[in-house]
């Protein structure tokens, strides 16, 4: 497999592992970056552009990006952290502050702290949604405004693995006025010129590739791919909270359908680059080639501060949250105890890291069956350590 890009002196290791997740991983075709004091240091693409692409088909070229499933949850994050950071957005007022409809079915005493961190007991719909109905911000905002929650808010915590789009995008849309999508465009990406959307413009259809499942190896790096009897049990029972959390859009949206990618559902369909991630964390914690700094040192630190902990109601292991990133944990390892980002289902990762000044991004096109900890994204996780080291 030709590699493509550049790496800086001493991140060799990082060429080294993401040419081996091809080698032994199962990649089909990815992309990795890493930024360190704002710079670029890793800038690496290889394979097909699409997953099911043949050998002779489209490759992967630089600004080929892929929709990155739940590390979309942690740009929705930073956007209602910013909004806090400019004083729009209390972070201990009740949700129902700024969105009256929300205060009903036991929901009143809600806080706007509660619903990023996972704590606010809406990982489910009774009546779920089709991808149809999920695209629309009025029906999905409705839905979980009337839904009852599955435990007292704040009491507990559990990945809210869908609603987290409509949770966190009405919470956006009440408070600026703005469609989600089209703030993160004009406050986030734009102003730090990073590739990534929430609601792909038609302008950049063909920059997209065509994602899919792939079978990843029995010994894929050194995490176990075969998951604790008690997670397998809690994916396969129909009625779990792990079931209904990532069924609430029935059936599963087909990723490629232009429809779907032109919706902005910020728990689930962001399309980036690598290098747009790991621009976008980059600037989280300093400034990027010289440019702006999106949060202040205050509000990095809040991002990585943990607010949930522990056994995971949905996920069913434990994991660990700060107001909306995973902080890093044996479920979601990242670079070093006071990283905080978020991975995609299958695949993708972004995170950022205070101490080192690097912020990290991968995507692929081929997503395994692992939810919070890909092996391709983890090797290189460790060959990065190692050329920090």
């Amino acid at each position: 497999m030709d590699v493509h890009g550049t790496v800086a002196e001493g991140f060799e290791p990082v060429k080294q592992a993401f040419a081996a997740n091809f080698a032994l991983l199962g990649e089909r075709g990815a992309a990795v970056a890493v930024y360190r004091d704002g710079h670029k240091v890793v800038d690496l693409w290889a394979g097909a552009k699409d997953v099911d692409g043949r050998a002779d088909g489209a490759p992967w070229e630089r600004g080929t990006a892929q929709i990155v499933r739940s590390a979309t949850k942690g740009v929705a994050a930073a956007a209602l952290l910013l909004l806090h950071q400019r004083g729009e957005l209390d972070l201990d007022a009740p949700v129902g502050t700024y969105w009256p409809e929300y205060k009903a079915a036991g929901k009143e005493h809600t806080l706007v702290r509660h619903l990023l961190a996972h704590r606010a007991g809406i990982p489910v719909l009774d009546r779920p949604l089709t991808p149809a109905e999920a695209a629309d911000p009025d029906l999905g905002a409705a839905a979980v405004a009337a839904q009852t929650p599955v435990w007292e808010p704040g009491t507990d915590h559990g990945y809210h693995a869908q609603t987290y789009s409509w949770l966190t995008g009405e919470l956006v849309r009440r408070v600026t006025g703005r469609p989600v999508g089209d703030w993160i465009a004009d406050e986030i990406t734009g102003p730090v010129g990073a590739d990534l959307w929430l609601g792909l413009p038609e302008s950049e259809h063909a920059r997209v590739g065509r994602v899919g499942p792939v079978q990843a190896p029995e010994t894929a790096g050194t995490l176990k791919t075969r998951p604790k009897r008690a997670v397998a049990e809690a994916y396969a029972d129909p009625d779990s909270l792990t079931r209904r959390a990532f069924a609430a859009i029935t059936p599963l949206p087909d990723e490629n359908d232009p429809a779907y990618r032109a919706a902005a559902l910020p728990a689930s369909n962001g399309i980036a680059t690598a290098d747009g991630l790991a621009r976008v964390y980059a600037s989280l914690i300093g400034d990027v080639d010289g440019g702006t700094r999106l949060f202040t040192p205050q509000t990095t630190e809040l991002a990585r501060t943990e607010r949930s902990a522990g056994p995971d109601r949905v996920l069913v292991v434990g994991t660990r949250f700060g107001l909306g990133h995973m902080l890093h944990g044996s479920a979601s390892p990242l670079l070093t105890p006071g990283s905080f980002g978020h991975p995609g289902r299958g695949g993708a990762l972004a995170f950022a890291d205070p101490e080192t000044a690097v912020s990290f991004g991968y995507v692929t096109n081929g997503f395994h069956k692992s939810v919070t900890a890909d092996p391709r994204a983890q090797a290189l996780v460790r060959a990065l350590r190692t050329a920090l080291a």
